[in-house]
């Protein structure tokens, strides 16, 4: 017998264990909705609001990703600051949640006090994806070693760099050589290692970890990047191994 709580639900399924007419079946989720027991998430995909939640009138992301993910045929992974938190870098606050989708993109949902931003991305992670659990069963979620490079990768749309140095340095605990071997074999984008490796050995005296991504990095040729891109501004003289160009002034707020 299967020991989880159901906090979400779609029309299809409700509707296929429910007697009565179409109807009275979206009269009744509308008594619901307006009594904020219910929330209409996405059309045809309901989130359910207990009364443990119902002061904060939200859900965490890992109660109903699965479900939603499993309604709407894609694939993703909780990301970014979402997965941060479970990993305990809780040090950035972020009302917002993140998850990492394949293409095509999703729109970012902000209904009541949710608020949900997907980020997507081309190559789709070959490993570095782990399952956990929760209350309402298992949810995919990026590994620490994945978030912390997702984070460098997506760092100009969630608020920069210096936003999220606390973050990154509270990540740097949870990783470990496996996790970054593992990634490395997969991963493509050369200036997000680049940063990543830069970031590791500059300012968290992480060498091990950077050593790992040097050496990757060496087997071809790799050009100077700026580590915080900007599209009016090329990359210029670079004195360092990882070749970056350090155009903004690192400040954590640790």
């Amino acid at each position: 017998m299967s020991s989880h709580e159901e906090y979400s639900f779609s029309l299809e399924e409700i509707g296929s264990k429910t007697i009565g007419t179409e109807t009275s079946l979206k009269f009744e989720l509308r008594r619901l909705v307006e009594k904020n027991e219910i929330l209409n998430l996405r059309k045809g995909f309901y989130l359910i609001i207990p009364p443990r939640y119902s002061s904060s009138e939200k859900l965490p992301i890992q109660l109903y990703a699965e479900k939603l993910f499993k309604y709407l045929n894609r694939k993703y992974y909780v990301g970014l600051y979402a997965a941060a938190k479970i990993h305990g870098a809780s040090h950035q606050q972020s009302q917002r949640d993140y998850l990492i989708i394949e293409t095509p993109k999703l729109n970012t949902i902000k209904k009541k006090s949710f608020d949900i931003q997907f980020l997507t991305t081309g190559t789709w992670p070959s490993s570095n994806i782990e399952m956990k659990k929760s209350d309402a069963g298992e949810y995919k979620i990026s590994s620490p070693t994945l978030t912390f490079i997702d984070l460098i990768h997506h760092h100009t749309k969630i608020g920069g760099l210096n936003r999220m140095l606390a973050s990154l340095e509270e990540l740097t605990e949870e990783m470990n050589e496996v996790d970054l071997k593992g990634l490395i074999s997969w991963y493509t984008h050369k200036s997000t290692l680049q940063r990543t490796g830069f970031l590791l050995e500059e300012l968290m005296g992480e060498n091990v970890l950077a050593d790992i991504i040097y050496e990757k990095l060496k087997e071809q040729p790799y050009f100077p990047v700026l580590l915080s891109p900007k599209k009016t501004q090329k990359p210029g003289a670079v004195d360092n191994k990882w070749k970056i160009d350090v155009n903004i002034k690192l400040e954590s707020d640790l």
